[in-house]
Order: structure tokens, then C-alpha cells, then sequence
């Protein structure tokens, strides 16, 4: 092999990388980028030290082909979704509830889950809550250390996950896994969303 063809190898490798994680994330419902990119390298017969797309460039293929495969099907869940989300985020109000993750980034997909942010003093008191509510929920593992408790419902078929944060870290600016600003969102700009849409959340 050339030298040239050498140096383009690794640019062409993280891009067909890209291509399979975000088909495997789509069809396979894999919400994480890098497992996503673990399991394309495999299958490609790469070892897991291969030069590896960034999460930005999996993001940017997983839009593409929801675009072209699964347009109106992925519009449509992102839309329920989104409905579910803002009326969860309603109910629990008191505890500066943030919508995050591909649902609101617009990747979510036929097998997405809800995302939401809570600040709050104590986990304990949002457990109440919802003990109080009769709404069931099971602890999921943190995926961060920041987070106090992940506490998991199932609304309308559908998976939430309400993670608590202490209330101090409602001011600090969350990043992904490659550095870039997470985004939230406070309840009015999810209405926002909907009502853009033809959609109340009522």
C-alpha cells in the first residue's frame, strides 16, 4: 500500500465507522455513540484501537440517514415523545426539571428514551414525590458521577429517565463525551417545540 493511501485510510475508516454506528443506533435502538462505534468497528474486523469517529461526526450520519430511511417515522416518536416529556416535566416543576438528549438534539429515534434533569437538594425528596404521586419508578446506574440518583418511569409505553443533580449544579454547563456543551431545555421552549408543531401537550 502507498503512503498516500495510507494517510487516507484512517479519515476513510472513521467515516465508514460513522456510517454503521449511526445505522446500528437508528435500526438497533444503541443509544450510546460509543458503544455504537465499538460494535462498527467489530464488525468491520477492527480492533477497538482504531481511529475512531467523534461523537459529532456519528451524530452527524445518524441525521443523515434518519433523513433518508426514517424521516416521517422519526418525526412522528420524536414528537410523542417530546409531548410525554413536557408533561412529565410539568408534574414535577418543583424540582427545575431541563429536557436533554436526543430527543431534544432531534436524533431521538424509534427506541429513544426521555431525558430530564432535575436540581434539587435532595434525591430523596424527588422520590417522595413520585411515592406520594403513586407513580412507579426503579434506580437506574448514573451515568455520571455528578448525578445523585437516576430514577426511572415508564409513561405511555414509553422510558423516562428523571436524573437528580444537586441544585447548585443547575448553574454548571454540562459537556458530551467530546467536549461539546450538552443542551437543555426549560418546559416553555419544549412547549415551544410542540406548538411549532401543531402539538399541545395537554
Amino acid at each position: 500500500m502507498s503512503s498516500r493511501q495510507e494517510r487516507q485510510r484512517p479519515p476513510q475508516q472513521r467515516s465508514h465507522i460513522a456510517k454503521i454506528a449511526a445505522r446500528l443506533m437508528a435500526e438497533d435502538g444503541i443509544a450510546s455513540a460509543a458503544l455504537a462505534k465499538r460494535k462498527a468497528a467489530r464488525s468491520l474486523g477492527l480492533p477497538d484501537s482504531a481511529a475512531m469517529p467523534d461523537d459529532a461526526e456519528v451524530e452527524a450520519e445518524l441525521r443523515t440517514y434518519q433523513q433518508l430511511f426514517q424521516e416521517d417515522e422519526q418525526e412522528a416518536r420524536r414528537m410523542q415523545l417530546l409531548g410525554i416529556a413536557a408533561r412529565l416535566m410539568t408534574s414535577v416543576q418543583r424540582f427545575n426539571p431541563y429536557l436533554s438528549g436526543s430527543v431534544l438534539d432531534g436524533t431521538a429515534g424509534r427506541y429513544a428514551e426521555i431525558d430530564i434533569q432535575l436540581f434539587t437538594d435532595s434525591a430523596k425528596d424527588v422520590e417522595i414525590f413520585l411515592l406520594n404521586e403513586r407513580i412507579s419508578y426503579r434506580h437506574s446506574a448514573p451515568r455520571t458521577d455528578r448525578a445523585e440518583a437516576v430514577l426511572t418511569l415508564f409513561i405511555d409505553g414509553v422510558v423516562a429517565n428523571l436524573v437528580v443533580y444537586p441544585r447548585d449544579d443547575e448553574r454548571v454547563s454540562f459537556k458530551t463525551r467530546d467536549g461539546r456543551i450538552r443542551e437543555r431545555a426549560r418546559l416553555a421552549k419544549v412547549l415551544k417545540l410542540l406548538a411549532g408543531n401543531g402539538i399541545s401537550a395537554a
